[in-house]
């Protein structure tokens, strides 16, 4: 098969071996010890061939991880390797300076990782157990990342979703940024030109015919809901039908003279004083951001940075991708 890129691809390293049938080893960090590029649970797919997808450093291990996993293809037997600070491998170096245990499991069981992939595409929340010393993988019912004695357990969260509301440039680009980056996405808008832009940088788009959140748009506590109007009696019915779900983050674009009045309205319409506190504004790390590039990368990085925080949206954990 050819070298399969992420950005490329689409696919994480279960959605990849699951549907793929060429040989494969799963390589997985089971254990950190000190500064580390990337969290234990975090994985990577190699093919027989020394295809690669997915990285577990900064590049420093990728090459001599492939050459373990043709060794470990050959026995059909796991294998766990540790790089960086206690590893027997004095040549390879971590410029963290930190160590990793990594499990090698070789052709792992398609059919556990498309029952997985399946659920994750429900935006479940999933977790898989893998016997270290025999490869063998089952789905759990519960369960938190980690080595439980000769069993190592990954939990997985749905990837934040994000349904924007607006219209213009801030909505397209804020938009086009989340669905470059890989988080599924829908760009909701009463304007033609605005779903245009969106559905040409590969977004779902829905028209938005009135001002008020769809009866239909299911949310999770893994959304988060940005509203980018300049016309902003378009906000409070929108925010209104938000605030009913359990969405982590809901956030409208605006100056803090739009805010308060934007809350006097929800306030004005039944809004409980604690589902105010949820709305944020002015959105964004970065205060008056004035141009569509520069708050788009601040709203992602707060709603990432809140989702780090929050332990039901599980952002913070490696997610296989």
């Amino acid at each position: 098969m050819n070298s399969l890129l992420p950005a490329a691809s689409g696919l994480d390293p279960i959605e990849a071996i699951a549907t793929n049938r060429d040989d494969a080893v799963l390589a997985v960090i089971t254990g950190v010890e000190g500064p580390s590029y990337r969290a234990v649970g975090a994985a990577m797919a190699i093919w027989a061939d020394g295809s690669r997808l997915g990285a577990l450093s900064s590049g420093c291990i990728e090459a001599d991880l492939a050459l373990h996993a043709a060794q470990v293809l050959a026995t059909g037997k796991p294998k766990t390797l540790r790089y960086g600070r206690g590893s027997p491998f004095i040549d390879i170096q971590l410029p963290c300076g930190g160590g990793l245990d990594i499990l090698l499991l070789p052709r792992p069981d398609r059919r556990v990782f498309l029952e997985l992939t399946k659920r994750r595409a429900a935006r479940q929340l999933c977790t898989i157990g893998i016997d270290i010393y025999s490869g063998a993988l089952t789905l759990l019912d519960d369960g938190t990342t980690g080595l439980i004695g000769s069993k190592f357990v990954v939990q997985f969260a749905p990837k934040v979703r994000f349904l924007v509301f607006g219209k213009g440039p801030e909505a397209c680009t804020f938009s086009a940024l989340v669905q470059s980056i890989g988080y599924p996405n829908l760009l909701l808008s009463p304007d033609k030109e605005t779903l245009e832009i969106g559905a040409a940088s590969g977004c779902d788009v829905q028209h938005l015919r009135q001002p008020e959140f769809p009866a239909d748009l299911i949310t999770d506590q893994w959304t988060a809901i940005v509203l980018f109007f300049h016309d902003h009696e378009w906000e409070p019915p929108i925010l209104f039908g938000a605030l009913g779900g359990p969405a982590f983050y809901v956030g409208a674009q605006g100056s803090a003279r739009a805010r308060d009045v934007r809350l006097l309205e929800l306030e004005a319409m039944g809004v409980a004083r604690d589902d105010l506190a949820r709305v944020h504004g002015p959105v964004g790390l970065i205060r008056s951001a004035r141009d569509p590039a520069t708050l788009s990368v601040s709203v992602l990085a707060e709603v990432l940075d809140i989702a780090t925080s929050v332990p039901s949206t599980g952002a913070d954990r490696s997610g296989w991708d």
